[in-house]
C-alpha cells in the first residue's frame, strides 16, 4: 500500500482511540502519539529488548511485586499515548483506562524504556520530559550498550523535572542483584 493510500484514510487529528484501533489492527508495529499529535510507528520489540524486559519483569516479581503491579507494554495517557516497555504500579492501583483505553497515571510508580535503535532521542529526552510533565515519580532508561547501563531518574516535585540517581548510572547486572527501591 502506498503512502498516499494510507494518508487518504488518516484522520486529520489522531485521538487515543484512533491510536488504539491502529495498534489493535496491526500486531507488527508499535504505535505511539506525542501530546503534540506526532505519530510514531516502530517495529515490535526485538529479541534483545524483549529479553531485557523479561529479566526486569521477573526481578520485580521475585522481589514481591504482584502481577497487577508489573505490566509490560501498557499504553499510558500522558496527553498523548505512550507505551513504556515496562511499568510498575502501586499495590492496589493497577492500570485503569482514563479517557480512552490508555491507562491514566494514577498509581504509576515507574516507567521503564529500553532504548530502541532509531528512537534514541525519543526514549532519552522526549519521553523523559513527557513522563515528568505527567507526574510519573520515576523513569528509567536502559541503554543497550556493551554493559547495559541503567539510568534511573526521580521526579523532583518542586521543579517538575527528573533528577538523575545520585549514585549515577548502574549496570543491569548489578541492579538485578539488589531489591527494587521505588515505593
Amino acid at each position: 500500500m502506498s503512502a498516499e493510500a494510507v494518508g487518504a484514510h488518516m484522520p486529520t487529528q489522531i485521538t487515543l482511540d484512533d491510536l488504539a484501533a491502529m495498534a489493535a489492527a496491526d500486531e507488527n508495529h508499535r504505535y505511539e502519539l506525542s501530546p503534540e499529535g506526532v505519530l510514531t510507528v516502530e517495529p515490535p520489540a526485538d529479541a534483545d529488548r524483549a529479553l531485557l524486559v523479561s529479566r526486569l519483569f521477573a526481578w520485580f516479581l521475585t522481589n514481591g511485586y504482584g502481577g497487577e503491579q508489573v505490566v509490560a507494554d501498557c499504553g499510558i495517557d500522558v496527553g498523548g499515548g505512550r507505551v513504556p516497555d515496562l511499568t510498575v504500579w502501586a499495590k492496589g492501583l493497577p492500570p485503569r483506562p482514563t479517557r480512552s483505553s490508555y491507562a491514566g497515571t494514577d498509581g504509576l510508580l515507574l516507567a521503564i524504556e529500553v532504548v530502541s535503535k532509531g528512537a534514541e532521542i525519543v526514549d532519552r529526552v522526549i519521553k523523559k520530559a513527557e513522563y515528568a510533565k505527567a507526574g510519573i515519580p520515576r523513569y528509567w532508561v536502559i541503554e543497550r550498550d556493551s554493559i547495559t547501563t541503567v539510568h534511573r531518574h526521580t521526579l523532583d516535585r518542586a521543579t517538575g523535572e527528573y533528577e538523575p540517581d545520585p549514585a549515577g548510572p548502574q549496570l543491569i547486572a548489578w541492579l538485578l542483584t539488589t531489591s527494587p527501591d521505588i515505593d
